[in-house]
């Protein structure tokens, strides 16, 4: 069964157009809930980053999911962006080292790949990028984690092997920082700062880290 929830976003003047399927599975569940996921009929999108029309790649099933999708819209310079991300909560699991493993790539959430949509060209953590739709992954670390950003952003988030790194177009290091209080569920947000850039921040657990994105015109 395939079902879509559409919405619409009145952003820096201008409307963009969200188009969800979601599906089950998450961070940490079994082998076999991924490969059930991962064989699930794709709903792809067919919204543009250069028409400012932004969208979520999906598998499967809307319904059900343990993992949501969650979505962060922004803008940069008046130009739009959005981050896709699967949701997955601690569940009085121990995440940081155990179900996210140290110095192994993780895809920064659950279910598809975490990615980022820009209708601009722009900077993330110092990597200059097209506008176009990049995915997120991650290898953690206790003290900084090394972020990879990749060209292929419809695709299931594992497994992150030689052929999905071959994508790449660049790396960068952040700190990673404690939060406030514990973070029960993954959640991303942006965080503006001068005129075109901004954090990506995301918390989960007592983790906290923060990506840079600079929109390029105002480099």
């Amino acid at each position: 069964m395939r079902a879509t929830r559409p919405f619409t976003l009145a952003l820096a003047g201008a409307t963009l157009f969200f188009a969800a399927a979601c599906s089950s599975g998450e961070a940490g569940d079994s082998a076999a809930v991924d490969e059930a996921e991962m064989a699930a009929e794709p709903v792809t999108s067919s919204a543009s980053t250069q028409g400012q029309e932004l969208a979520c790649f999906v598998r499967g099933d809307a319904e059900g999911r343990p993992s949501p999708l969650e979505e962060v819209e922004f803008a940069l310079s008046g130009d739009a962006a959005l981050l896709c991300y699967g949701a997955p909560s601690a569940r009085d699991r121990e995440v940081m080292g155990a179900l996210v493993p140290f110095d192994s790539p993780w895809r920064m959430g659950a279910n598809e790949a975490t990615a980022l949509h820009l209708s601009f060209p722009a900077t993330i953590g110092g990597v200059a990028v097209e506008p176009g739709s990049y995915s997120l992954y991650a290898m953690p670390g206790e003290s900084e984690w090394m972020i990879h950003v990749n060209q292929n952003a419809e695709r299931w988030g594992i497994p992150v092997n030689d052929d999905v790194m071959a994508a790449d177009v660049g790396t960068f290091t952040v700190p990673a920082a404690s939060t406030e209080s514990m973070a029960e569920t993954l959640t991303y947000s942006f965080e503006p700062h001068e005129e075109g850039m901004g954090h990506i921040v995301m918390e989960w657990e007592n983790t906290r880290i923060e990506i840079p994105v600079h929109h390029s015109g105002a480099m």
